[in-house]
């Protein structure tokens, strides 16, 4: 075996699902298993990042491209790592997967995928040719469904209150900041977003202004979310964070970075979900919150900020 370099491969993939007959009066799921002709092996979709795009951008690109289906990005479901031998060696594969539910779409074949097939959980694992498929299907298994998303953005960069000699309300984004709102717009819109808050701050607003107009969802300012309105009325935001979203739609919240990391750590503690501390929160940089019909937090995901050009050496 060759010598495991230290750069991983980085891809990123997807459990794609929809629902099935109902079982003993049981709601059911069916899963997408996929064959490649190349390798002779039945796995689930996915594929190595190109260059400059994110996990869950490729994992969306890879299950379109190999299932032919648009999807209603999930809950994250983790990473899985193995060797994979090549001309130089052996290299770490880093695969990040979420849970997918398939909308409209169609599959057909290709070089790479020549067949695809629903099938149960139980048959999709039998079906698997790797283990580490298996875990990932039992994974899937084991979590709440279905859930919605609520996407909690830190507003982009603003540079330096202390340079500021208006009202901090009405400080802008600086150049950065407008380069990050705009990336932001190609990781939000991967969501079926159905609603948009902001603190009514305008540097919040002017972050998610790109991707409002891109979606035609209007903003929606409350105080709650801002580092003013939220002392105090912590119970109230979380509440209110809680009801974001629905069955069909996800939904945006943009505040400020005094609010996240506690109001984060407040609802993660009241659903005894584990989180690691201190709790990221760079500007820009996007918290995708998994809650359940319940409005329970079952699981949340760190999405890294954009990092345009211009932004070197201010973030």
């Amino acid at each position: 075996m060759g010598v495991v370099t230290a750069v991983p491969i980085r891809a990123a993939g997807g459990v794609v699902w929809r629902h099935a007959a109902t079982f003993a009066g049981e709601p059911t799921v069916e899963v997408a298993v996929i064959h490649r002709p190349r390798y002779d092996d039945w796995s689930l979709p996915k594929g190595k990042l190109a260059s400059g795009e994110s996990d869950l951008q490729g994992a969306v690109r890879e299950v379109l491209e190999e299932t032919g289906y648009h999807v209603r990005v999930g809950r994250p479901l983790g990473e899985s790592r193995y060797e994979k031998s090549g001309m130089g060696g052996a290299r770490t594969k880093v695969v990040r997967w979420w849970a997918m539910q398939a909308e409209e779409g169609a599959f057909s074949p290709t070089a790479e995928v020549d067949r695809l097939e629903w099938l149960s959980l139980a048959d999709a694992g039998e079906r698997m040719t790797r283990e580490s498929d298996r875990e990932l299907l039992e994974r899937f298994a084991r979590g709440t469904a279905p859930t919605r998303t609520v996407l909690l953005v830190r507003h982009a960069s603003a540079g330096s209150s202390a340079e500021w000699a208006g009202d901090d309300r009405e400080r802008p984004l600086d150049d950065c900041g407008i380069a990050q709102a705009d990336e932001l717009v190609h990781l939000l819109a991967q969501f079926e977003i159905g609603s948009i808050l902001s603190a009514d701050v305008r540097r919040c607003v002017e972050t998610v202004a790109p991707v409002a107009d891109a979606l035609a969802v209007p903003v929606q300012e409350t105080p709650l979310f801002s580092e003013v309105g939220y002392p105090g009325r912590e119970a109230e935001a979380m509440a209110l964070l809680r009801r974001q979203g629905d069955a069909q739609h996800d939904a945006i919240v943009c505040s400020q970075g005094a609010v996240i990391p506690d109001l984060l750590g407040h609802m993660a503690g009241a659903d005894d979900l584990p989180i690691a501390t201190p709790i990221p929160n760079r500007k820009g940089s996007t918290w995708a919150l998994s809650i359940d019909a319940n409005g329970s937090l079952v699981a949340a995901d760190h999405l890294e900020a954009p990092a345009p050009s211009v932004c070197r050496g201010k973030l």
